[in-house]
């Protein structure tokens, strides 16, 4: 009967730890895995990964390049061509978009572009507008709403 009182792990699971430093026949022993003299035999004495040796590491010799800029507001781009998959007089909003895969994630925030055309009326809500995505989609008979 199997139960919490005798439950152990398989054979092989649990490896004992290297025991260095036990004498010359363990394998391990007098200089305990650490080679002879130097700075890899001291106490404390690794370095890092990108430690060269005292000189200048490569990290801090390439010239730092650019700007990240914290408050960055990303949009999810759509362009009008994308749209004409939608039935007339549909409402696209976000959700409906991440519904038609045509944008990805949580908490997007969407801009429509006026690439290519849109052949039918419908009612658009995003974040942000380009100036002809606007313009087309009224000329069609739609309607356009800015989410704030």
């Amino acid at each position: 009967m199997i139960g919490l009182h005798n439950l152990k792990p398989p054979r092989g699971a649990k490896k004992k730890p290297k025991r260095v430093g036990r004498g010359i026949g363990s394998g391990v022993g007098k200089r305990s895995g650490r080679g002879q003299k130097g700075q890899g035999a001291r106490s404390g004495g690794k370095k890092g990964p990108g430690f060269e040796g005292g000189q200048m590491p490569l990290t801090r010799r390439v010239p730092k390049k650019g700007f990240t800029n914290p408050t960055r507001i990303e949009y999810k781009i759509v362009n009008l061509s994308d749209l004409n998959r939608f039935e007339k007089g549909s409402v696209i909003d976000p959700q409906a978009l991440k519904e038609a895969r045509l944008v990805k994630g949580r908490n997007v925030l969407v801009k429509i572009l006026g690439s290519g055309s849109v052949d039918r009326g419908l009612v658009v809500r995003a974040h942000k507008f380009s100036k002809t995505a606007a313009e087309k989609i009224v000329a069609a008979g739609g309607s356009v709403e800015v989410i704030k």
